[in-house]
């Protein structure tokens, strides 16, 4: 939920066009496997930090608090200043911004899987992440293989994404309403699976093959800190409907 303002609070940076042929040109390749690569590791950082927080009924107790709210905002800082913190400042600047918002993510998510390993064990935890990781690579794969031109989609996915973002606030807040969540989330992972390939499109577009190392490594540090937003979000929504649905059995 974090995610949804401030993916598109900056113009994303976009380089020149590759011009090589797919298959040809070993850079792109090398370039979109770093991107994967920072992703998959994030993603496994903040399962580390989430285990070892479910591990402590003290700092479970802090993230019940407001103190959530705080990570939060920082959270959402955090993302808003990501391209000026990553893209212009140095490879160690770029690091530090990307390994502290995977683990705000793993902080902040630590909670719910708390609930879902008490409510039925890992099965429904599982479940989520293996349908997440097939549903990102799908479309992570379209985004890098089509040829249409996905950036027209940039300004309906960030309307779409805040106005997705204050339903579900509103409805945490002042209803609760199981249906309305269930039917919220599923938006949700919709709108974040076209994100992705969004993304992944506008991470390949951004390579250059004149790109000094320390520009590149920018480059996929910036593309793994976007598509690991889109994935966590999708996780945790995925994690929500199966909950829902399993509930109703």
């Amino acid at each position: 939920m974090a995610e949804y303002g401030n993916r598109y609070s900056s113009t994303v940076p976009v380089g020149a066009r590759t011009r090589t042929a797919e298959g040809i040109d070993e850079g792109l390749r090398s370039y979109m496997l770093g991107v994967y690569n920072y992703m998959a590791l994030g993603v496994a950082f903040a399962a580390v930090v989430s285990l070892a927080v479910m591990n402590s009924t003290e700092v479970l107790s802090i993230l019940a608090s407001p103190v959530r709210w705080v990570l939060l905002i920082a959270l959402l800082a955090l993302g808003w200043f990501s391209p000026r913190l990553i893209l212009t400042g140095s490879t160690a600047m770029a690091h530090a911004a990307y390994w502290t918002y995977a683990g705000l993510w793993g902080l902040l998510i630590a909670p719910m899987l708390y609930f879902f390993m008490n409510a039925g064990g890992t099965d429904t935890i599982f479940k989520a992440f293996a349908i997440t990781a097939a549903t990102f690579a799908a479309v992570s794969l379209y985004g890098y293989t089509t040829k249409r031109d996905l950036s027209a989609f940039g300004t309906f996915f960030m309307m779409a994404s805040i106005g997705l973002l204050i339903a579900i606030v509103v409805n945490a807040i002042f209803f609760q309403l199981e249906w309305f969540s269930l039917i919220t989330s599923c938006l949700v992972v919709l709108l974040f699976s076209g994100i992705t390939a969004y993304e992944t499109q506008a991470i390949k577009e951004m390579y250059h093959a004149g790109d000094s190392r320390q520009a590149q490594t920018g480059k996929s540090i910036f593309g793994a800190f976007m598509l690991f937003g889109s994935f966590i979000t999708i996780f945790i929504h995925m994690l929500n409907i199966l909950g829902i649905m399993g509930g109703e059995d």
